[in-house]
């Protein structure tokens, strides 16, 4: 590393040996050892959460390290866009893949790469995975589609799943994602229910992107709080990226500033729960059980996932051959989705109004019998935030309206098929809040 400081003799010493040596031949570069990201395997367990600031990823770039595949093992690789000691959304992906190692140890090897950027990285990356003879590669972020629908078509003979979007082929290439909407719903009557007993009608909510999986969720939070809440309004702040502590913190206290005292967070780190905690307001976290853990007294919930045995159910169809390129769209009776503290064996956080623990735990039980889903929740007559009517009474909205966004606001995210897309703002969420192209 160069030095900052150098002396005017030393300059011109090293300035005459630059002369004196021009005509040699250049030493040999660096290994690049530093910038390199470990390949890692599955003999590394899961890290636990850390801080927002002990969590911040490096910029992945073209010296990622493929690892290496196991002999006699059906090798699986997963593709992560943030580090696995997120508190979050990468951290609940990477304890699913140590289920995998646990549960399958004798039949499947499994293998990690984090801090992938998405668009061409990902793209590198994911081919490069395909090349080293990985049997499975499971990519885990929004931005990693495309990129995953162009390499799966290049190897048909490998397996693709892609987290979260909406892509698929019929052979090897299949989308999975969940009703998290369902949940947010329940979330939204938990935010709701504080703010109204601590005298406030204001909630906050941090929103990574303007995607259709991002707008529902808000939406879902939005609806739910006005059940408890009606007066209430859902703020939102867009921050336009997936991981990032100190942005998720700005967005958290921007809101609080705005006057929130309860923040909702659909970002990767528990960053925004720390923040109301600080300023003696409530959090909601996100993606992963863990999520409460850095300040439980104020942390109400975190809607969570459980990735493990839904990555097992999988990968054996693709060992006995059976697996196909398909929509995978669970709920929460599928037991791939959970609500801390109100699980079985959980308690519910103490800053959660006692009087809408019966009402959530009600509804939960309904959703776990598979009696209400995301669907119902999306059941219309709904306002948008302008006091539209945006879904008519008795209408429900389709898979394709929940997954989908009109052209205009983002062309290459539109799905096919949805008529009432998700390019709406429900009503409870504030009059002037708009989705930005």
């Amino acid at each position: 590393m160069k030095k900052r400081f150098l002396t005017n003799i030393f300059s011109i010493v090293a300035l005459l040996a630059i002369l004196l040596s021009a005509c040699a031949a250049p030493a040999a570069p660096s290994s690049g050892s530093e910038s390199a990201a470990p390949a890692s395997g599955s003999d590394q367990e899961a890290a636990p959460p850390a801080s927002p600031a002990e969590s911040a990823a490096e910029p992945a770039d073209s010296t990622l390290q493929i690892p290496e595949i196991e002999e006699g093992k059906f090798n699986v690789a997963f593709v992560y866009v943030g580090p696995i000691g997120d508190g979050g959304w990468t951290y609940a992906h990477n304890e699913g893949r140590v289920y995998v190692d646990e549960t399958m140890a004798d039949t499947v090897h499994t293998a990690y790469l984090e801090s992938v950027p998405e668009g061409s990285d990902a793209e590198r990356v994911i081919r490069n995975l395909a090349r080293k003879g990985f049997n499975a590669i499971f990519t885990t972020s929004f931005g990693y589609m495309d990129p995953t629908a162009t390499v799966a078509e290049e190897f048909p003979d490998i397996y693709f799943v892609h987290v979260s979007g909406f892509k698929k082929n019929a052979t090897n290439f299949a989308n999975l994602f969940g009703g998290m909407e369902s949940l947010k719903y329940l979330v939204g009557m938990i935010a709701g229910a504080r703010a109204a007993a601590d005298g406030s009608n204001r909630v906050g909510y941090v929103a990574p992107f303007p995607i259709a999986e991002v707008i529902r969720h808000a939406n879902a939070a939005a609806i739910g709080m006005r059940v408890t809440c009606p007066e209430c309004q859902l703020d939102i702040r867009w921050i336009y990226t997936w991981f990032d502590p100190t942005i998720e913190r700005e967005a958290a206290e921007s809101l609080i500033q705005a006057g929130a005292t309860v923040v909702i967070t659909g970002a990767d780190t528990p960053g925004p729960v720390q923040v109301a905690g600080e300023q003696g307001h409530y959090g909601v976290g996100y993606d992963s059980r863990n999520a409460c853990d850095v300040d439980p007294e104020h942390c109400l919930t975190t809607p969570y996932w459980e990735w493990g045995p839904l990555y097992v159910t999988l990968l054996q169809s693709m060992i006995d051959g059976t697996f196909t390129g398909s929509d995978i769209y669970f709920d929460v009776d599928s037991g791939a989705l959970g609500l801390l503290g109100f699980m079985e064996g959980q308690e519910p956080a103490p800053g959660i109004p006692a009087e809408v623990i019966p009402q959530v735990r009600d509804l939960l039980a309904q959703m776990v019998a598979g009696e209400f889903t995301r669907f119902d929740v999306f059941t219309g007559p709904i306002n948008d935030n302008k006091g539209e009517i945006i879904i008519p009474e008795g209408t429900t909205l389709t898979q394709a309206d929940l997954e989908g966004i009109d052209a205009e606001l983002g062309a290459t995210l539109n799905r096919e098929g949805c008529t009432i897309c998700m390019s709406w703002l429900a009503e409870g969420i504030v009059p002037d809040a708009e989705i930005p192209q």
